[in-house]
């Protein structure tokens, strides 16, 4: 028995030890024209979520963005898609959906300046901001 509570005790802290320091601006990302998550982008905001956990004063928005392509209609809808993803990833991890808003700015406001490949799978993401 003190063997599972130690093994218990010791994955409590390894899920811990993957929050981020700080959520300002943490980032998941998303291929083009999508917004599923990725593994990796779910497992960000499982981390995410153990951090507000640990500091339950904290509420978030967070931003749907897309690259430059398609119309400004489109890019605003998938842009909340991708925001609304990432707000469920969170309240799926047990945070309370009243803690969290989310806005899309679809491709109006980027946050990497430039185009190309490179820039638009930057620009391609749901943005966490501590409000």
């Amino acid at each position: 028995m003190k063997k599972i509570i130690a093994i218990v005790a010791l994955l409590g802290l390894t899920a811990c030890a993957n929050a981020p320091k700080e959520l300002e601006g943490q980032q998941v990302f998303y291929a083009f024209d999508s917004a599923q998550l990725s593994d990796d982008a779910r497992d960000n905001l499982r981390a995410q979520a153990l951090y507000m956990k640990k500091n339950p004063e904290i509420n978030v928005l967070i931003e749907g963005r897309c690259d430059e392509r398609g119309t400004t209609e489109y890019n605003l809808a998938l842009g909340a898609v991708r925001a609304g993803n990432a707000a469920h990833a969170l309240i799926r991890n047990d945070i309370e959906p009243e803690r969290i808003k989310t806005i899309s700015y679809g491709k109006e406001n980027p946050l990497y300046p430039g185009t190309g490949e490179e820039v638009w799978a930057k620009n391609r993401n749901a943005t966490t901001r501590v409000k």
